[in-house]
């Protein structure tokens, strides 16, 4: 395995305090992504020819690495490593059992600053390779890792994930990729759907990550896409995952077989812009998005989540506008769209994360929804929800007329 180099005890981790939002997408959403470079010069993979990818507008690098000692001993988990060393990484921490030392900061915001700059290489507990339902997404659940490095003020995962954000990748892949043979042709969300049943057994690798933010550190991506690609299945199988980042350089000559769905997490442009700190900019996601449908991948376009602000019809009609001026002709379009909603856990986390943010979460404004079991969520009001559903049905059907819309929520 690689040589972990380990920084001095002294080394400072932490980054300074810092009230405001975290930086917004480093290049403008308003201009194109000129900057193409070519991947390949090889023959056609997957029936199509050669295709480009937008040079990628930000690149995490974790200020610091921390390894359990299970995860260092797995042959993934050594991979990761080695990635990380050529990424200039220096402060690579290989911890002498499988527990991970606490986070601590001067105060709960340099607590949380901290977190977001760690990354762990963890195994995680057996009960998470024990597959469960993600509607209405996915068939299954399948981590490759849990938090993200990106500062969305609207972060979903301040309600669904307690203690410090710190990112752990898991060092399981090889094993956990071999485990899914028997959740194959027993799925109920989409398999069980006449809609959607041509898919596949569905399988989610973006439940609680974004795994293409991830992936010029880990790999891990482009492993789970040869796997799904080249596996022999007992029945027809996609892998899903979604992102806000543009980094598809990787991924386009991989063996695919049209068996992932690679889905672009957009917005418009000034919502992008205000909310969304730490991503790659939604033009370079749109870049990114014509770039992996050209190499024959299934695509989606998740427009997530929608906000009615000033102007937001002249915002999202210029996104699908976009979107349609990038995919190639014949793309195999799906569409997600999720309005903004909120419940009591994660205003508290996010305004705690985000103590400037502007985002709107006030509840006097918003119905209230209660799951089965209790839990409350606040959402649009029913005049808004319909007037939004309508206008998004109608301007996906007049601009992206060969898109399937899969769900709104």
């Amino acid at each position: 395995m690689p040589t972990a180099r380990t920084a001095p005890a002294s080394t400072p981790f932490l980054a300074a305090p810092n009230t405001a939002a975290p930086d917004t997408a480093a290049a403008s959403d308003a201009a194109p992504v000129a900057a193409l470079r070519s991947v390949s010069d090889a023959s056609p993979v997957n029936g199509v020819r050669p295709v480009t990818a937008p040079t990628p507008s930000r690149r995490w690098t974790p200020s610091r690495v921390l390894v359990t000692r299970s995860a260092a001993e797995r042959p993934y988990g050594q991979r990761v490593l080695a990635r990380l060393e050529a990424a200039g990484v220096s402060d690579i921490e290989l911890l002498r059992g499988d527990r991970l030392p606490s986070l601590r900061g001067n105060g709960d915001r340099a607590a949380f600053m901290a977190a977001k700059q760690t990354l762990a290489l963890v195994v995680p507990p057996a009960s998470l390779r024990r597959l469960q339902p993600i509607a209405p997404s996915a068939d299954w659940r399948f981590d490759l890792a849990q938090g993200c490095p990106a500062h969305c003020q609207y972060c979903y995962l301040a309600g669904s994930l307690s203690g410090p954000p710190i990112t752990r990748v898991y060092a399981d892949l090889d094993e956990a990729l071999t485990g899914l043979d028997g959740y194959v042709g027993h799925g109920t969300v989409t398999s069980g759907s006449a809609a959607r049943a041509g898919e596949g057994t569905t399988f989610e690798a973006s439940c609680y990550t974004d795994p293409l933010a991830l992936e010029h550190l880990t790999g891990g991506l482009a492993t789970a896409i040869t796997h799904f690609g080249t596996h022999d299945w007992a029945g027809p199988v996609q892998l899903r995952a979604t992102t806000k980042f543009d980094d598809v350089a990787g991924l386009l000559d991989l063996p695919h077989g049209g068996r992932t769905r690679l889905r672009f997490s957009l917005n418009a442009a000034s919502v992008a812009r205000r909310f969304e700190g730490a991503t790659s900019p939604v033009a370079g996601r749109i870049a990114a998005l014509g770039a992996v449908a050209a190499a024959g991948y299934p695509v989606g376009l998740t427009i997530a989540p929608i906000m009615p602000g000033e102007g937001w019809r002249e915002g999202y009609g210029q996104l699908l506008d976009d979107v349609a001026a990038a995919l190639p002709r014949g793309t195999d379009l799906t569409v997600e769209c999720i309005t903004h909603r909120f419940t009591p856990g994660s205003k508290a986390t996010l305004t705690d994360w985000y103590p400037r943010t502007k985002l709107e979460m006030d509840e006097t404004t918003r119905t209230t929804k209660r799951g089965k079991f209790g839990a409350v969520k606040h959402v649009y009001p029913r005049d808004t929800m319909a007037e939004l559903r309508s206008w998004f049905q109608g301007a996906i059907a007049d601009r992206l007329p060969d898109a399937r819309l899969l769900y709104w929520t």
